[in-house]
This record gives structure tokens, sequence and C-alpha cells, in this order.
């Protein structure tokens, strides 16, 4: 397929939606406020923004870059803008397209229970103050082995439906819908999280007034590796998307924008979170239990309370979908470039591999929770190949190829759109930290990751 005739992001604005949705998702209004619970809040918050800095922009600007560069799949990329004869430089196309795959095998499955709380919570179904009750109720979900293989197909169905469309009418085109309501229910939340009595001095406190005391070495490793995941990087996804980028888009300027968004996110989720979770007299520290079986009881014990849980978890439905776009788009831009098949046909080989290769992700809760490799069941698996391995490798190879091999000048004619943008000192401090600074610190995420240290 040629430059020309592949399909891609028809406006600036298009492109800004698109690229959030791709970092907006379950991590925002799951893993963040869970793990910023559990390390302490606001210190952790700190941390979290220096690494975001250090690391997830100037990767994310660096691998947007090279997709726009190369007008290509995540494979083909390294065929175009490496060097003649150093073919190695695709294995990072090749551990995206196995890291997509990997991770959607899991991260379909928890949307899932997303997409299942949604129904229970308009129901009433997990309506309860009691822990064991909610804990029970969502134990019967994720063990109940065709209940779990429902919903991941039901999330999958869905998904795989909108990336049949396309590009511009697909993705670009749910994303312009599904981001202005993720901010306007977040919106809503967080109103009614600190009108809440006795809840918004303390939450708001424990989210932004940092205990210094309380940063450790692992709550920065901890915040390293979040800011490092957080914005879809190393995971052929910004290689992807920035291949259907306009020729006049501003790339520093949209990735620091896709940033500040994300992170306002995820800052959000957590005023919605916090107020109501002190407020009520729960536990900050509860982790990943946090949204299936701490929040509903926080919701249940509020005036309104079914509503505003049943917003909840349509938003975090919502926040799902643009993640998981950018994930299917690698490995259908893969087979639909590369190996000839229409799009139609490469969505439909991703989403029935995605199934088969996932089912055992599903059912590690039940029927494959006795099946142990190196210790771990398929779903933690899964997360530990893609999430400790594949996407940080990926990342120091991306950093290394940017900054040792293609170079400060193609950097400079890339990034300020062949002298169109003035952009030559931010163009240098990004490839200043991709040289030297984001490789070490990715490095030491893949260490502890490997549990090294």
């Amino acid at each position: 397929m040629n430059k020309t005739s592949r399909d891609g992001f028809t406006s600036t604005f298009g492109v800004l939606l698109a690229t959030l949705g791709s970092a907006v998702g379950l991590g925002n209004i799951w893993k963040f406020p869970s793990l910023t619970g559990m390390n302490g809040g606001a210190g952790f918050l700190l941390v979290y923004l220096l690494a975001t800095l250090l690391i997830g922009l100037p990767v994310m600007i660096v691998e947007t870059m090279l997709g726009r560069a190369a007008r290509a799949n995540a494979i083909t990329t390294f065929e175009r803008v490496a060097p003649r004869g150093q073919w190695w430089w695709q294995i990072i196309g090749w551990m995206g397209f196995l890291a997509a795959l990997f991770i959607m095998s899991f991260y379909s499955e928890v949307a899932g229970w997303v997409y299942a709380y949604v129904f229970k919570a308009a129901a009433g179904a997990i309506s309860t103050t009691d822990p064991k009750a909610a804990g029970a109720t969502f134990g019967a979900l994720v063990s109940n082995p065709v209940t779990s293989l429902v919903w991941q197909w039901v999330v999958l169905g869905l998904t795989g439906s909108i990336i049949m469309l396309g590009v511009a009418k697909g993705i670009e085109a749910v994303a312009r819908k599904l981001m202005p309501l993720l901010f306007i229910l977040l919106l809503v939340l967080c109103v009614r999280s600190l009108t809440l009595p006795g809840g918004a001095v303390p939450g708001l406190t424990f989210l932004f007034s940092p205990d210094l005391a309380k940063i450790t070495p692992a709550v920065i490793l901890t915040a390293l590796g979040l800011a490092f995941f957080k914005l879809s990087i190393g995971m052929g996804c910004m290689l992807t998307y920035g291949s259907y980028f306009r020729d006049d888009q501003n790339i520093p300027a949209t990735a620091t924008r896709v940033m500040l968004a994300d992170l306002s996110v995820s800052l959000l989720a957590g005023i919605a979170i916090f107020p109501a979770v002190f407020a009520f007299g729960f536990e900050p520290a509860a982790g990943p239990s946090l949204v299936f079986m701490t929040i509903p009881a926080v919701f249940t014990s509020m005036p309104g309370g079914t509503v505003f849980m049943t917003i909840f978890f349509v938003l975090t439905a919502v926040a799902s979908v643009g993640a998981i776009l950018s994930l299917l788009e690698v490995p259908v831009a893969i087979l639909s470039e590369r190996f000839g098949c229409g799009r139609k046909r490469a969505s439909l080989y991703t989403i029935l591999a995605i199934a088969l290769v996932g089912a055992p992700a599903a059912l590690s809760q039940s029927l494959t929770a006795e099946t142990k490799i190196f210790g771990m069941n398929p779903f933690d698996l899964y997360d530990f190949l893609s999430s400790n391995v594949m996407l940080p490798l990926g990342g120091i190879l991306i950093c290394l190829f940017a900054g040792w091999v293609y170079g400060l000048p193609q950097l400079q004619k890339q990034l300020g759109n062949d002298g169109k943008l003035p952009n030559g000192v931010l163009v240098r401090a990004v490839f200043f930290l991709v040289r030297y600074v984001s490789p070490l610190l990715i490095g030491i995420v893949l260490l502890h990751g490997l549990k090294v240290f």
C-alpha cells in the first residue's frame, strides 16, 4: 500500500482526539487511582509527573514522528527509516505486534468486567456496602467461564466492528463522540464527589498535598513504570497512529496536549474517587479492587448512588474503547499492508486470534486457574510478557534508534515539518532525553519488572 492510498486522520482536532483516545483507557480510571492510593497519594503523583516528562512525552514524540516519516505499519516503518541493511530494527514492530495481541488478550477481559458492571449497576445488583458481598459478586463474575468468555467476545465484537470501518470513519469518528462524553461524565462525578459532606478536603489533600517521606524507591519505580505505559508507547500504537498524521501536524505540540489531557483525565478520576472514598470511610489503598469492590460500596453509601454508580461504569467502559482501538490497529495495519489482507479480513483475523489466545486469560479464574507457566496463570503471564518485557524493551530500542541511528538532523527535519516549525530548542531537548535519559530510566523499569532488583 503506497503513501497516498492509505487512510488517515482528517483534521488536527481529529488527530488530537484519536491519539488521546489511545492514551486514555482503563489505566486512567482503574490503574492510576489504585496505584495512587497504594503509593501514598500526592507524592506518587509528583514523581509520576516528573517521570512522564522524562520518559512518556519524549518517547511518544519520537515514536509518532517515526510513524509519520514512514507512512507505514509498525514493521514496515523500520524498513523505510532504518539505514539500508539494518533489518534488525524491524524487531521493534514485531514486538509491538505481539505485545498488542497479548495486551488485548487480557485487557479485553477486564473491559468485559466493566461492561458487565454497567448492567449490574443499573439493575442495582452491586448496591452493597458489605465488602464481602461486593467481593462475592465480583468473584462470581470472573469465576464463571461462560460469562467471562461472553463479555470478552462482546468487547471484541463491538470494537472490531469499529476498527473495520477504517481510520477516519471508524477510529477518528468514534473518538470525536466518546472523548467529549468521557470528560462530561467525569465532571458530573467530580461535582457529586466534591459535594459530599466531609470528603472533599481529606480527599483532595490526599491527592494534591505530597508527603515527601512517602516517596520511597518502590514508589519511584512504580511511577516510572506507569509513566511509560500510560501513553501507549512501546507497543506500536503511536508508530501506527503517527503514520496517519497529517503532514502539517505539529507533533511535539500534539503529544504535549495529549499528555496534558491524559493527565487531566487521571486527575479528574482521582477527584471523582478519593473524596467519595474518604467521605464514607473506605480505604484508598484498596488496590485493583478499588473499582470493582470499593467503588460500588462508596456509591451505594451516597444519595442517588445507583445513578452515579452506573455513570461511573459507563465512563470506564467509554475510556476502554479508544485504547482498545489503538491496540487493534497495530496488527490490523500489519496484516492489511504487509500480508495483503483487506481491512475487514485483517480486522476479522485479529479479533479471532485475540478471542483464541485470550480465552485462557478469560478463564484464569475458572477452568485455567491451575494452569501455571513460570508460576503464573494465563492472565498474569500475558500481562507480564507484554508489560514487563516487550513494552520496555521496545521503548529502549526506539530510544536507541532515534538517538543513535536516526540522529539529530533527521529529528529536526521531521519535528520541524521541513523547517516550517521553529522547534530547535525543543527538538534538542527531546534528542538529549531519548539518547541518554529515557533509555536509562526505561532500563530500570525493565530490570524492576524482571525482578532483577
